[in-house]
């Protein structure tokens, strides 16, 4: 693939941005910027919001795990869908009543001061190592297959690919974000549903035949029931993507965030629902392609990389036609931006009316933009801080135990609002803090020595659920302890 159509892509893609960029932000204050001024179109954040839960780990990552994992990940779908009903029935309801910018001043009206600023501070901390390595994937795979060719220095390739964001972020907000996501997962499923219709011509197959070598091969197991210790064993997978998504859906800033930009509750919850049953679907579609990218490797005696990610990259820019190089192209950079923006703007939103108060303080507009500004750059900066470090650490076990690291801290947020929204007790505020970092610590320590402790039973996705219940029976705890005067 010529350099020049590569730029070309990128040009007319990022173009297409800023297009979308300037209409959206004609007129807009603070609170189109946080809120988009609670005007977006339901169906247009939901599908949205299916590239931004999808993200460049889904669409090279997902693919990818079927040589291992077979279809096992459909059940985790399936939990997923239960989360989301979770959260469009209790979690945005309470959103809304409080009619809330930043999802964690609940915990401020809940329990007090410390609470609320531990919330917001472990999601700032999840999101940023979060964000930053699913955008490191992606622009990993462009360096390697494309701006390497080009000589062009790996950070640089980051601050370009940051800059961008911010100009197409720092002023529309989450009102941009609505309407840019949506070309994104557009761009990403098209990617998708036109690889697997490239895939079936090259291998000369139909596509209902493609489907029945599909169903018949060992990949398409779903259903693992025979050993509990199994990391397969469906209700591991099922409760696993179940919390999950209750966690990193309903208790994460970015994602609440956008829907929190309809026009009221019922307006959300549609958008919730609709959301969720197309997100099972897709999933489905991912797991699709994955079975059959292993068939044409097995099929054209193509060895199956070392890193399973890079299978679907490999094989669309090395091996299949020029055109799906291009398509693949188009999918990666539409999986990419999902992972900046949104972060990148919740980011702000947090930092900005959490620790800030830039929403209580009496200021005039223009104060309180450009200090939105400052904090939009310093944010970036961080990102791109955090992703150079990632290629730079270029060891995978170490950036793993990273973000299980993130992962571990949104236990706490589960454990916080559980408690919060399950029992009327109060809990001994100023310790909340120690709470919350003492729950993950217990965690790792089960994590690290399960095999030990539990008769060669090894904790997986079900860790998070574990974390949540350690912080809900230590702030069960620290109450007794207010309670008594300790």
């Amino acid at each position: 693939m010529s350099s020049i159509l590569v730029f070309s892509i990128i040009s007319v893609y990022f173009i297409l941005l800023l297009v979308i960029a300037y209409f959206t932000s004609k007129g807009a204050t603070s609170h189109t910027f946080f809120n988009a001024n609670k005007k977006s179109p339901w169906f247009v954040v939901a599908f949205g919001m299916i590239g931004t839960s999808l993200s460049g780990v889904t669409f090279m990552s997902v693919p990818g795990w079927v040589g291992s994992t077979q279809f096992s990940y459909m059940i985790m779908a399936f939990g997923y869908l239960c989360g989301y009903i979770v959260i469009a029935t209790v979690l945005l309801p309470l959103y809304y009543k409080l009619n809330l910018t930043s999802i964690y001043s609940y915990l401020e009206t809940r329990f007090g001061f410390w609470s609320y600023k531990t919330g917001a501070f472990f999601f700032i901390i999840s999101r940023s190592l979060g964000a930053s390595f699913r955008m490191y994937i992606v622009i990993n795979v462009l360096q390697i297959f494309v701006f390497d060719a080009w000589n062009v220095p790996f950070w640089v390739t980051v601050l370009i690919f940051i800059v961008l964001v911010i100009l197409y972020t720092y002023q529309g907000g989450v009102k941009t974000l609505v309407w840019t996501d949506s070309l994104q997962t557009f761009g990403m499923l098209t990617a998708v549903i036109l690889t697997i219709v490239f895939i079936s011509k090259e291998m000369n197959i139909s596509f209902p035949q493609l489907i029945e070598n599909v169903r018949i091969s060992n990949m398409s197991d779903m259903f693992f029931a025979d050993d509990w210790n199994d990391k397969r064993h469906f209700l591991k997978q099922f409760f696993a993507g179940m919390f999950i998504t209750i966690t990193m859906t309903g208790l994460d800033q970015e994602m609440m965030q956008k829907n929190l930009s309809c026009k009221n509750l019922k307006d959300a919850q549609k958008n919730m629902f609709t959301f969720s049953i197309i997100m099972v679907f897709v999933i489905f579609m991912f797991l699709f392609l994955g079975a059959i990218l292993y068939m044409y490797a097995s099929a054209n005696n193509i060895n199956i990389p070392k890193t399973t990610d890079d299978l679907y990259p490999l094989l669309a820019l090395k091996y299949f036609s020029p055109a799906v190089g291009i398509i693949f192209l188009i999918g990666l950079i539409s999986a990419a931006f999902p992972s900046a923006d949104g972060a990148l703007t919740s980011l702000t939103t947090s930092f900005s009316v959490d620790f800030l108060g830039l929403n209580k303080k009496n200021l005039k507009e223009k104060q309180i933009r450009n200090t939105r500004y400052k904090v939009h750059l310093a944010f970036a900066l961080l990102l791109l801080i955090i992703i150079v470090v990632f290629r730079a650490i270029n060891d995978q076990a170490v950036i793993s135990k990273l973000l299980t690291v993130a992962g571990y801290t949104y236990g706490p947020l589960l454990g916080l609002y559980s408690f919060g929204l399950f029992t009327k007790r109060p809990v001994y505020d100023k310790i909340v803090p120690v709470i919350a970092i003492l729950s993950p610590i217990i965690c790792f320590f089960l994590s690290t020595y399960s095999k030990q402790l539990f008769n060669g039973y090894e904790l997986g996705y079900e860790l998070l659920i574990i974390n949540g219940l350690i912080t809900f029976m230590l702030l069960w705890g620290s109450g007794l302890v207010k309670k008594n005067n300790l």
